[in-house]
């Protein structure tokens, strides 16, 4: 009698044992997918270059040298979607943003080049702009990794793309040059509609 009695305990013991190893091991193939992720990768680079670049507090002189890194690992991304992707709107979108994001380093780095770091410092903004680049980071690492070139590219730019957009708009609160108030708006009109096109893909496929 109390053998049978303990038999549907035992099963359930069982059933959450499985359970469980098998969310352990769904868990650490999704953990797996992302350490093994080329854009992961370039993004977990571009973040560790960002944290050592030396800060000046001066908001627009930090915004354009940390841009610059932002869109190297941008156009990184989209190289590697041209290298390993087979979904022409994806390439397509990839191409435009190699192309748009290499005028802008180049305006940037003129920028910097001619650039002296003014007083007041305002270090508030550094921590805005790490506060945006951790969050970036956290909505990446929520994501799932496919293993699908075209589709784990669109859906890391879509979480790449904000990061930009919210850097940009916390310099049109902290910046003083005209310059780069005008790049920084550029930058959130353009990937606003980047975001837009690449989540409607995703929508698609």
């Amino acid at each position: 009698m109390f053998k049978h009695a303990r038999s549907p305990f035992l099963t359930a013991i069982a059933f959450c044992t499985l359970l469980i190893v098998g969310c352990k091991k769904n868990h650490d193939m999704d953990m797996t997918m992302k350490m093994d992720s080329p854009y992961m990768k370039i993004m977990m680079d571009m973040m560790t270059k960002m944290d050592a670049q030396a800060k000046t507090q001066d908001p627009d002189h930090d915004y354009s040298s940390q841009m610059v890194m932002h869109h190297e690992a941008a156009i990184l991304m989209a190289q590697e979607e041209l290298r390993t992707g087979t979904n022409q709107e994806m390439k397509t979108t990839a191409q435009t943003i190699i192309t748009k994001q290499q005028a802008e380093i180049t305006q940037f780095n003129a920028f910097i080049g001619g650039h002296a770091p003014q007083q007041p410092l305002v270090p508030q903004f550094n921590q805005t702009q790490k506060a945006n680049m951790d969050k970036m980071m956290v909505n990446s690492e929520k994501r799932t990794i496919t293993g699908r070139a075209d589709y784990d590219f669109a859906q890391l730019m879509i979480d790449h793309h904000q990061a930009a957009i919210d850097n940009s708009e916390a310099l049109l609160v902290s910046g003083r040059s005209t310059t780069t108030r005008t790049m920084a708006q550029t930058i959130i009109a353009d990937q606003r509609q980047e975001i837009a096109a690449l989540q409607n893909w995703l929508t698609r496929n």
